[in-house]
């Protein structure tokens, strides 16, 4: 586990009250499935600092992921292309919040977002960028929203985490709309 994050999860009954398993247990309880209604909650009714909220909901939304898929995940974000970890986990974050149908899938040189079958997948070719591939169909590209001849039908390139603004989260969500 990244060091970081055990040290969180270390400090969260001294900082916050509650172990993450009785925090796990709150969220659980509110019926709520947003990451963004989930931090509010924590933020709202029990006075947690937006750091530890959000550090305790992508633990809780993320507690099904094997080991297996965090060691991939953590490779394709090693080394040169460590920088580009927080645009992966800003379009993870996002996507996570369009239904609790959204299925994460590493692999060895990307992640699969899935449905009921794939809408997108992001990889990091190059240290300076991430690739999204979204399947949208017929949809006129863009000067931003390229056409591909792969899986995917389209792709976008993602440089900084203002570039995982409304555009590309519109077509995020038609993409998972369609799967």
């Amino acid at each position: 586990m990244d060091p970081a994050l055990q040290s969180m999860i270390d400090n969260l009954p001294a900082a916050t009250g509650k172990s993450l398993p009785e925090w796990f247990a709150v969220l659980e309880a509110t019926g709520l499935d947003k990451h963004t209604a989930l931090m509010n909650h924590l933020k709202a009714e029990h006075g947690v600092s937006h750091g530890f909220a959000n550090g305790i909901v992508l633990q809780y939304r993320n507690r099904g992921v094997s080991q297996v898929d965090d060691d991939l995940v953590g490779a394709q974000y090693a080394g040169a292309k460590a920088a580009l970890r927080p645009l992966y986990d800003a379009l993870v974050v996002a996507v996570t919040d369009f239904g609790t149908d959204v299925e994460i899938t590493p692999k060895k040189a990307s992640v699969s977002l899935r449905r009921h079958k794939q809408f997108a997948l992001i990889e990091a070719p190059s240290a300076k960028r991430l690739q999204l591939g979204v399947n949208l169909g017929d949809t006129p590209p863009t000067e931003r929203l390229l056409l591909t001849g792969g899986m995917c039908t389209h792709k976008v390139s993602v440089t900084a985490l203002s570039e995982v603004d409304a555009e590309l989260l519109a077509w995020l969500r038609a993409a998972y709309d369609r799967a």
